[in-house]
């Protein structure tokens, strides 16, 4: 199963950044999207595959006991979905008020917009 989960990391994160080198701000939106799926996948593969019971200790132990799921790497998914849904947000908006004003999503193209203002 962690062989799988590391091909699929790999086939996100090339993807992703292949549609980062394109030409396009949609692609560039879907490359970063793509990436960021790509190292949340990465995260949960180091926390490791453990099927055990949740980290809750019973108030008669005082030690955790047994094999049990560690809550750390979920945690940090958890935020980074959070913060990459912002971050999608915001690039979303951006990329709509750029095209607005100067008709067009072709990065060459507002680079050579940038130069003639």
């Amino acid at each position: 199963m962690e062989i799988l989960l590391a091909i699929i990391t790999g086939v996100l994160y090339a993807s992703g950044i292949y549609m980062i080198m394109r030409r396009s701000m949609v692609k560039l939106i879907l490359g970063i999207i793509l990436l960021g799926n790509g190292v949340n996948l990465l995260i949960f593969v180091l926390g490791r595959i453990t099927k055990g019971e949740p980290p809750i200790i019973d108030s008669a132990e005082k030690v955790l006991e047994g094999v049990y799921a560690d809550p750390i790497p979920q945690a940090l998914i958890l935020t980074a979905i959070v913060i990459s849904f912002g971050l999608q947000a915001f690039a979303i908006i951006l990329m709509k008020r750029t095209f607005k004003v100067l008709k067009t999503d072709d990065l060459d193209q507002l680079n050579t917009t940038d130069e003639d203002s």
